[in-house]
C-alpha cells in the first residue's frame, strides 16, 4: 500500500497552477466510421504486464457492447506527467479521457467537462459522498470516481500492550493521555514528519480539520488556516515535541524508513502510514487499525483516482466509456491489485476476511484528500517552514500561522 498510496501523493505534489492550456483535448475522431476514444493512464497496477492486461480486456470488453466506439488506453509514468500533459493539450493533442487526482481537477477545470454531463444519475447516487466532494469544484463534479484510500490512525500493538492498552485511541485527549505512559516505557506516541518537502495533506492538515478548521477560507480567497482551530492544532502538536513524545529529528530531516523509529518499532501510533509499510517491521499480527483521530470530528487523510473527460471530443463516446470502466465489476480489477477501495458503496467487498482492509474502509466516509484550489500547493510551500519553525521553538503557533496567512494570502491574489 506504501508504492500506491505514495505515488498518487507524489503526484498530487507535483502538480503546479501555472496552466495556460488550450481548451481542448484534440485526442478523439472518428475511424472508420467509428467514434474514437483516447485514454490516458498511469500504472496504478505496478505489475506492467498485468496492467496492460487490464486496460486490455476493458478494451474489448467495452468495444464489443459498442461496436460504434473504438477505445485506445496508452499508459504513462508518473514522472513529468502534468508537464506532458500540458503540452499535449496546449499543442491540441491531449487525450480525451485522463486518470488525474483531484488537485489536477482545479488546474484543468476550463479544460474539462463536468462530470454532472455524463454520469448516469443512479451512479452519481451510489459514490460515497466523500468521493464526490473530492471530485467537485466550484460546486461542479469535474470527473468520476474510480478508486479511494485514507490514511487511519494505526498503532503498534506491542506498544500499546506495553502499557495494558488493547484498543487504538480515538481522541487527542486519549492519544495525549497515553504519550506519557509509553515514553516511560520507551516508545514514542507518535511520528510527526516535520520537513518541509513532506505534503501537509498527510501530516498537519488532518490534525487542522479535526480541530474543525480548513486551509483556506469557504470562498477560497484568504488563508484559514490560522484560526484558533489552528493554532489548537500546531500548538498540540508542539506540545509532543515539547514533550519528546514524538521523534525531534524528523522535524526537519526525513530518513529511509529503515532508519526511523518507526522501522524499530519504538512509535506507537501514526496516522501518515499504510498497513504495507510497516508490516515489514512491526509484523503484520502487531498493527491495529484504527478510526480518524477527532477533536470537534473525525477526518483522515485520504486520495481519490479518476477519470476525466477533456474538451474537444465526443462527450457521448468518451462519457459512455468513462461510465463503464467505473462500474464496480470493472474497476475491481484496478483496484484491487494496489490494496485500493472502490469509490461506490454498491461495489462487491474486495476483501472479505481482511480485518485490516475491512477496518480502513470505515474511515473512507470521513476522508478528506485536501483543498482542491490552484494556490493548494504554492500556500503549502509557505506554510511548511514556518509550522516547522513553531516545532523547534523559534516561533509561537499564532505568529508562525500568522506570517504563512500573510504571504499565503498573496499567492491567492495571484492566482485567482
Amino acid at each position: 500500500m506504501r508504492t500506491r498510496t505514495t505515488r498518487l501523493a507524489a503526484a498530487a505534489t507535483a502538480v503546479t497552477s501555472a496552466f495556460t492550456l488550450a481548451a481542448c483535448g484534440g485526442g478523439s475522431g472518428t475511424a472508420g466510421g467509428k467514434a474514437t476514444v483516447t485514454t490516458w493512464a498511469y500504472p496504478v497496477i505496478n505489475d506492467e504486464k498485468a496492467n496492460a492486461a487490464y486496460w486490455n480486456g476493458l478494451e474489448k470488453k467495452f468495444e464489443k457492447a459498442n461496436p460504434d466506439i473504438d477505445v485506445k488506453v496508452s499508459t504513462y509514468p508518473w514522472a513529468d506527467r502534468d508537464t506532458k500533459l500540458t503540452t499535449a493539450l496546449a499543442a491540441g493533442k491531449g487525450p480525451d479521457v485522463a486518470y488525474l487526482i483531484p488537485d489536477q481537477l482545479a488546474a484543468y477545470q476550463r479544460n474539462l467537462v463536468p462530470a454532472d454531463e455524463y454520469m448516469p444519475a443512479s451512479a452519481k447516487s451510489a459514490y460515497r459522498p466523500s468521493a464526490m466532494k473530492a471530485v467537485t469544484v466550484d460546486g461542479k463534479a469535474m470527473a468520476t470516481p474510480v478508486l479511494m484510500s485514507v490514511y487511519p490512525l494505526m498503532c503498534n500493538k506491542k506498544a500499546l500492550d506495553a502499557i495494558g492498552v488493547h484498543s487504538a485511541p480515538t481522541t487527542w485527549d486519549d492519544l495525549a493521555a497515553l504519550a506519557p505512559r509509553l515514553k516511560e516505557k520507551g516508545y514514542y506516541a507518535i511520528t510527526y514528519s516535520g520537513d518541509t518537502t513532506a505534503t501537509l495533506n498527510m501530516t498537519y492538515y488532518p490534525l487542522l480539520w479535526q480541530a474543525g478548521g480548513d486551509v483556506f477560507s469557504t470562498d477560497g480567497k484568504k488563508a484559514a488556516f490560522n484560526s484558533d482551530a489552528g493554532v489548537t492544532a500546531l500548538t498540540w502538536l508542539k506540545t509532543f515535541t515539547d514533550h519528546g513524545w514524538t521523534p525531534k529529528d524528523l522535524i526537519t530531516k526525513t530518513p529511509s524508513m529503515e532508519q526511523t523509529d518507526l522501522a524499530r518499532g519504538k512509535v506507537a501510533c501514526t496516522w501518515q502510514n499504510t498497513a504495507a509499510e510497516v508490516a515489514g517491521f512491526w509484523g503484520k499480527e502487531n498493527i491495529v487499525i484504527g478510526s480518524a483521530l477527532t477533536r470537534q470530528k473525525p477526518v483522515a487523510y485520504g486520495t481519490v483516482g479518476t477519470l476525466a473527460l477533456f474538451k474537444g471530443g465526443d462527450t457521448s463516446a468518451a462519457g459512455k466509456w468513462i461510465s463503464f470502466v467505473a462500474q464496480p465489476e470493472n474497476v475491481a480489477g484496478l483496484v484491487k491489485p494496489g490494496g485500493y477501495f472502490p469509490a461506490r458503496t454498491d461495489a462487491t467487498d474486495l476483501y472479505p476476511g481482511d480485518t485490516m482492509q475491512q477496518a480502513t474502509e470505515k474511515v473512507l466516509d470521513v476522508a478528506d484528500v485536501g483543498p482542491l484550489t490552484t494556490a493548494a500547493r504554492d500556500v503549502m510551500g509557505v506554510l511548511a517552514p514556518e509550522i516547522q519553525s513553531a516545532l523547534l521553538g523559534k516561533e509561537s503557533p499564532k505568529q508562525a500561522l500568522d506570517k504563512a496567512a500573510s504571504a499565503a494570502d498573496q499567492i491567492i491574489a495571484r492566482k485567482r
